[in-house]
């Protein structure tokens, strides 16, 4: 088995490997990974924090060995906390970051960082102040920072800021947490997911006070909820069918 690290601020992680190919997911700064299958130009790989898997270019990483892949990976967590920061490395070369890049892994690549970092205060109410970090963040498929960002790429990279760990595709995600009966019952922070006609869960978003709900659709931006789903505040619709709300935390 090989390890492998990125060193470069966010790296598409794609379905198939090839430049044209779709991106499922991004690899941001400092994360971990298991390659599963290596090959000429690609590695199939799988994250270590959500075990999601995906085809990455080799130039866009560096290997490490298991003993450092596991000393890493039990460390204690520290993200960037600002959406945009730099490392430097040796030469003085500045490297830009996005918020939520894994700064307690950089001293591998002899990188310095100066700027604010947090190590996760697992604390509920400091979701929604998180969430609003990403507020009018593009909506991109398969995006996971503030310069484009999906519906459950939001909700995972606010719940990691936090401390909490979410899985990466909304399907996946509404596995985890407690079903609530009932919007009254929710609490901000909690998520709320929604389906297609086919039952299929496509869509998350994080619950508000006073049945509001800020979720990745178009942008991320600020909605009503009520029993049927989102209302869009701007077409007046319904975007988004109500599946269920979960409880976390």
């Amino acid at each position: 088995m090989q390890y492998g690290i990125c060193n470069l601020g966010v790296v598409p992680l794609r379905l198939d490997p090839r430049d044209a190919s779709e991106q499922v997911s991004q690899v941001l700064y400092g994360e971990l990974f298991k390659v599963l299958e290596q090959r000429k130009k690609w590695s199939r790989i799988r994250l270590a924090f959500d075990k999601y898997e995906g085809w990455i270019d080799n130039k866009q990483y560096v290997e490490i060995d298991e003993e450092q892949y596991n000393t890493l990976v039990n460390d204690q967590q520290a993200l960037s906390s600002d959406l945009i920061d730099f490392v430097s490395d040796h030469n003085k070369q500045l490297l830009p970051i996005p918020l939520g890049s894994c700064i307690h892994n950089n001293e591998i690549f002899e990188h310095n960082f100066d700027g604010n970092k947090i190590s996760g205060q697992n604390k509920k109410e400091d979701l929604i102040s998180t969430a609003f970090l990403y507020l009018n963040t593009p909506y991109l498929w398969g995006g996971k920072t503030p310069f484009g960002i999906d519906c459950s790429g939001f909700t995972q990279m606010v719940y990691k800021l936090n401390g909490y760990q979410l899985l990466r595709d909304a399907s996946q995600q509404a596995t985890q947490g407690e079903a609530l009966s009932f919007i009254e019952e929710s609490e901000p922070g909690d998520l709320a997911f929604f389906d297609n006609e086919e039952g299929v869960i496509t869509h998350v978003g994080i619950i508000m006070k006073d049945h509001y709900i800020i979720h990745a659709h178009g942008k991320v931006r600020i909605d009503r909820i009520d029993h049927t789903g989102i209302f869009n505040l701007d077409t007046k619709k319904h975007s988004h069918k109500l599946r269920v709300i979960k409880k976390i935390i």
